[in-house]
């Protein structure tokens, strides 16, 4: 098919040939095809059939890919006749010099079916930029969305088929039941909070929702520090309150158990050196990013992520806070408005580059006016569809705040109000104010 600069679409009959004909060759392999390529990701439409009729056939274990059970699923299928089957079968495994190269194959038909997505992404934004009914800025987010889709390999919207998404979850299940521990993606290091959790896998957009001055941002920054350092993640964090260097006096303070007041005036004693000079020595070996540009939008935070190297798949991204964010495009539709987009945009942001995104978010002033003044998710400020957006919400709630004269001295409550992939409840942990840190408590409560 050519475009309509009659230009031959790219693709290499030869490469997808051999990576049909190198899993007839060697079976096992499928595996590590199916981990590169789609369907979509083949140019001729036989090759395409092939590959979904070998899906099948890895879907179920008692059948094996081969020359002759490839030919009767495809006939079962009605893909095409025996003879025909038969025929394009011979030819591709002609066609195969060795299944050794099959990775090099493999890269050749991702880069032709990546190059495709790039001139259709590039004929849509060209269309879109004639479209005088739309907004200029809109038309850039979505040009930018269109260019992040091809760089990341996601550029594909056709329907999934529920056999594909059943042959992906089934190997994630096996692989799992092998080391349970493999995909519990992003864990916080606080055992109470990651039993609700069960980790933050890629694609989660987490809210954690406090009053000023409950402590929201030391929470993120101690499970930013936990991620990093125990867990071995790259961390990004954007903070549009503070400068990189407060971020990192911050941390160093949580770290070596410096108050941050010393800090700040500098009074450090001959044993406060020798604290911070362990604490920036752990520090450094962390993967922790820092951005502290003071006005950003979602589409600059995720230009900066796609330059990361080795987020996908095994990072966090953490934004303080939701409402200092700014969103051009909605901005004369109102605040309420303006937060509801910026929140579906952190959410497709984390769908699309495959990590959790955590995102504090100040509450109502409503709450102090309260009884109780413990938080709920109804008090999310400007919430629109922030609670909606969010796989889970966190809300801080620190007794003592109010009341210090009552029993709860340096204790913090974090309320798991929301979370989509398990139950909701409370956990109880220790606060402490002079080195801006939260810790577990033993008696860590399990979810109901």
């Amino acid at each position: 098919m050519a475009n309509e600069f009659n230009k031959q679409m790219p693709f290499s009959l030869q490469a997808e040939q051999s990576v049909l004909g190198s899993v007839l060759i060697d079976p096992e392999k499928f595996n590590d095809v199916v981990n590169k390529l789609t369907e979509s990701d083949f140019y001729l439409e036989v090759h395409k059939l092939m590959f979904s009729a070998m899906h099948s056939l890895a879907m179920d274990q008692s059948r094996q890919i081969d020359p002759v059970t490839l030919t009767n699923a495809m006939v079962e299928r009605g893909d095409m006749d025996e003879a025909a089957c038969r025929s394009n079968i011979m030819v591709i495994i002609n066609a195969t010099p060795t299944s050794a190269n099959l990775n090099d194959y493999v890269n050749i038909v991702k880069e032709k079916s990546l190059r495709r997505q790039l001139i259709a992404a590039a004929d849509e934004i060209n269309d879109l930029s004639f479209d005088d009914g739309e907004s200029v800025y809109a038309t850039i987010e979505r040009a930018e969305q269109l260019v992040y889709g091809v760089s990341n390999g996601m550029q594909n919207n056709d329907l999934k088929h529920i056999k594909d998404l059943l042959y992906t979850v089934h190997t994630n299940l096996v692989d799992l039941s092998k080391d349970p521990e493999k995909f519990i993606g992003v864990q916080t290091h606080f055992s109470g909070l990651d039993n609700y959790l069960v980790g933050m896998h890629k694609g989660d957009f987490i809210i954690v929702g406090a009053r000023p001055g409950m402590g929201k941002t030391s929470f993120v920054l101690n499970i930013a520090e936990n991620a990093a350092y125990k867990g071995k993640k790259t961390v990004c964090i954007f903070s549009l309150e503070m400068s990189e260097e407060q971020i990192v006096e911050r941390m160093l303070s949580t770290e070596a158990c410096i108050p941050s007041t010393k800090l700040r005036s500098g009074k450090l004693d001959p044993q406060d050196w020798d604290k911070l000079g362990q604490a920036a020595s752990k520090l450094a070996d962390c993967n922790i990013l820092i951005d502290g540009t003071a006005e950003t939008t979602v589409s600059r935070i995720k230009a900066k992520l796609n330059r990361v190297k080795g987020l996908k798949s095994n990072g966090l991204v953490i934004v303080d806070y939701l409402q200092l964010m700014t969103d051009p495009t909605q901005g004369k539709n109102g605040r309420t408005a303006e937060v509801s987009a910026i929140s579906r945009a952190l959410k497709l942001m984390a769908k699309e580059l495959e990590v959790p995104v955590i995102c504090c978010s100040q509450l109502n002033r409503d709450l102090e006016k309260t009884k109780e003044k413990i938080p709920t998710m109804a008090d999310l400020r400007e919430s629109g569809s922030i609670e909606q957006d969010a796989d889970a919400v966190l809300l801080l709630y620190r007794p003592d705040y109010y009341d210090q004269k009552q029993d709860q001295q340096n204790r913090a409550q974090v309320i798991i109000a929301k979370n989509r992939h398990g139950g909701t409840g409370k956990i109880e942990m220790a606060w402490d104010p002079q080195y801006t840190k939260f810790s577990e408590l033993s008696n860590i409560e399990e979810p109901g």
